[in-house]
C-alpha cells in the first residue's frame, strides 16, 4: 500500500511527527521547516541581520577555499543540507555546513554524510535551539565542531568534540579562530559582527 504524502503547512506548527514521515514530507510552497524532538517547528526566513552574518562567514570560507583547493569538498547552506538526528527525531538545517569528505554513495546519505563543521547564526528567539538543543544532537550526530555567532552577545563561541563531549572556546569581535579543520584559516569574528551592524 502506498504511502500518504505529507503536505507541510504553516498549520503545523507544533505537531508531533516522527523524523522518518518528516523526512519524506512536503512543504508548502514559501515555508521552510525543521523537526526538533519530533515537534514541527516552523522556520522564519532570515531576517537582514541574519542574513549578513551568514552571508559575511560564508565569503570569508569562500574565500579560504580558493586558495586552499582539496581541503573542503562542500560548503552548503541552510536549504542545500540537512543533519538527521535519529536519536533525537529531529532534522536540522544549519546554516552553514562544511563538508571535508564526498557525500556516502548511497540513496539517503544525509543520514550519514556528516558535517566537520557546523554553523548556526542565532536570531531572537532561537536562542534555545541554538544552544540547547542543537548542542546536544550535533554532538550525537559526530561534528567535530559546532560554530555559534550571537550578535546580541557579540561573541562566537566555538564547541570542539573532546572524548564524546564539547569543550567551549568564546571568540570575541577583536579577535579570530583558527580552526585545526581548516589549516591557514582564519575566522575574522569581528567582520562577522560587522556585516550585521551595517544591514
Amino acid at each position: 500500500m502506498p504511502k500518504t504524502m505529507v503536505m507541510l503547512s504553516a498549520a503545523d506548527q507544533g505537531r508531533l511527527m516522527s523524523l522518518a514521515e518528516f523526512d519524506q514530507a512536503f512543504a508548502q510552497e514559501g515555508l521552510r521547516f525543521e523537526l526538533g524532538r519530533g515537534v514541527v517547528t516552523v522556520i522564519d526566513v532570515p531576517g537582514r541581520k541574519h542574513l549578513a552574518q551568514v552571508n559575511a562567514l560564508r565569503r570569508q570560507i569562500h574565500a579560504y577555499d580558493a586558495t586552499h583547493s582539496g581541503v573542503i569538498h562542500t560548503i552548503a547552506g541552510s536549504s542545500e543540507c540537512k543533519v538527521l538526528v535519529a536519536g533525537f527525531e529531529s532534522e536540522r538545517h544549519p546554516d552553514v555546513a562544511i563538508y571535508k569528505a564526498p557525500p556516502p554513495r548511497q540513496e539517503n546519505f544525509w543520514a550519514t554524510w556528516i558535517p566537520e563543521i557546523v554553523v548556526e547564526v542565532v536570531s531572537p528567539g532561537g536562542e534555545q535551539r541554538d544552544y540547547v538543543e542543537k548542542r546536544d544532537e550535533y554532538l550525537e550526530f559526530g561534528i567535530t565542531e559546532y560554530w555559534i555567532f550571537d550578535a546580541a552577545r557579540r561573541e562566537m563561541r566555538v564547541l570542539t568534540r573532546s572524548a564524546g563531549r564539547w569543550t567551549e572556546q568564546v571568540v570575541k569581535p577583536s579577535e579570530t579562530h583558527a580552526s585545526p579543520l581548516l589549516p591557514g584559516c582564519e575566522i575574522d569574528c569581528g567582520a562577522v559582527f560587522a556585516a550585521a551592524d551595517n544591514s
